[in-house]
């Protein structure tokens, strides 16, 4: 970030603004890790999940399912910047290519290291595979708490969002749709 003085100065502003003191011991160095804290988090914008997909395209005759699912992710949410604590499932079925697997959670944290609500992440993860790996279907499924609810507000404690995005097959077939739905939700093997 190119502006983090300017950061750490709001911070220190907020600081004050909320009836604390930033001059003392506790608080000296927090402008500095907020910055620092807020450029991690928000590192999503300044990534193109296009480019890391191309980076790991490969040929491949495989026309079946392939699912990674309980992605973790962690993001905040753009009404009042508060946590978004969640899993991820993203599934596609290759049409002549599939990408190395370690870049679908790489999508899914370029998506979540942005100010987000989570429905328009689950689209915005699904289309950046559909639109660079071109496969026959592509499904998203995100489970998340919102600390929003959760903190202040209505105050629900564990609630859980879930949200929804299916392209192709996934959309089209039912079969498919539903084989994708069970093994989201079946239990992972003891071995794990």
């Amino acid at each position: 970030m190119n502006n983090e003085k300017e950061l750490e100065n709001a911070v220190f502003k907020v600081l004050e603004l909320i009836g604390e003191d930033p001059n003392r011991e506790g608080l000296l160095k927090t402008p500095h890790r907020v910055a620092k804290a807020l450029e991690f988090l928000t590192e999503g914008y300044r990534k193109d999940p296009k480019e890391i997909l191309n980076e790991a395209l490969f040929t491949s005759s495989n026309d079946e399912m392939v699912l990674v699912r309980d992605i973790e992710f962690y993001s905040l949410c753009e009404h009042h910047m508060l946590p978004i604590i969640g899993r991820a499932h993203v599934a596609y079925i290759p049409d002549g290519k599939v990408v190395g697997l370690s870049k679908i959670p790489r999508i899914v944290n370029v998506f979540a290291r942005r100010l987000q609500i989570q429905e328009q992440m689950t689209e915005q993860i699904a289309d950046a595979i559909e639109e660079t790996i071109r496969p026959k279907g592509v499904g998203v499924v995100l489970h998340a708490r919102h600390m929003c609810m959760e903190m202040r507000g209505v105050e629900k404690i564990n609630s859980t969002t879930v949200s929804s995005a299916l392209r192709g097959l996934f959309k089209s077939d039912e079969r498919t749709r539903n084989e994708f739905y069970n093994l989201i939700n079946a239990p992972a093997p003891s071995n794990f």
